[in-house]
């Protein structure tokens, strides 16, 4: 259990008091915002989203986030993705005729490669580590987890942490030293998901202020 502290950053779109809720069970001090402040006195970040990629990045720079993560980011505050939220760590997406995102993580977005399956893809898959991580301590690969998305992102093959596959395999997790993100709802995944976030709260935690 960590009483670290993370911001959850609102910018109106996705129900993010079911994320919330999840980090508080597993002993995070967890509180939902978008200001400078909040953000700035946080041990981490959280970006929970769900929606179309360049309608949540238009809020995001409407509200000055982009720069607001960017700032966190170079500080050394981890920051963690979740579904949408992942793919938005990305320089871009082709979804709704494209868009730029945070560049977090190189590489790009595109539509999920599910080789005759239906899109989105929903349900619990199996998710295989690629490579150790703080993140997934503790969680055995091809753990289910709890996906709704139709679009994938295309990690750099040392960010790459985790694979699952619908038709094709795709990457669902990345990471670069303090940004993360996964594909799946941990929020929604059980025990697992909330082991990872019990991880996540444990990397923040450990951060010195």
């Amino acid at each position: 259990m960590s009483d670290a502290r993370i911001c959850i950053l609102d910018y109106g779109m996705g129900n993010l008091r079911s994320v919330e809720k999840a980090l508080e069970h597993v002993g995070a001090r967890a509180t939902i915002a978008n200001d400078g402040a909040t953000a700035r006195a946080a041990d981490g970040l959280v970006l929970p989203v769900v929606g179309a990629f360049p309608k949540a990045m238009r809020g995001i720079r409407e509200l000055g986030l982009d720069r607001l993560i960017a700032e966190r980011r170079d500080a050394g505050v981890p920051i963690l993705g979740i579904c949408l939220g992942l793919q938005l760590l990305f320089d871009s997406t082709t979804e709704l005729g494209g868009a730029e995102g945070l560049g977090l993580l190189s590489g790009g977005v595109a539509d999920l490669d599910a080789d005759g399956l239906k899109v989105p893809h929903i349900g619990w898959s199996p998710v295989r580590w690629e490579k150790e991580s703080q993140l997934v301590e503790g969680l055995a690969s091809e753990t289910p987890f709890y996906f709704v998305h139709s679009f994938t992102p295309a990690p750099e093959p040392g960010d790459l942490l985790g694979t699952a596959a619908y038709g094709a395999r795709f990457a669902c997790a990345a990471e670069r030293d303090n940004v993360f993100g996964v594909q799946f709802h941990p929020e929604k995944s059980s025990a697992a998901g909330l082991r990872l976030l019990s991880n996540f709260a444990g990397i923040c935690a450990s951060v010195p202020a």
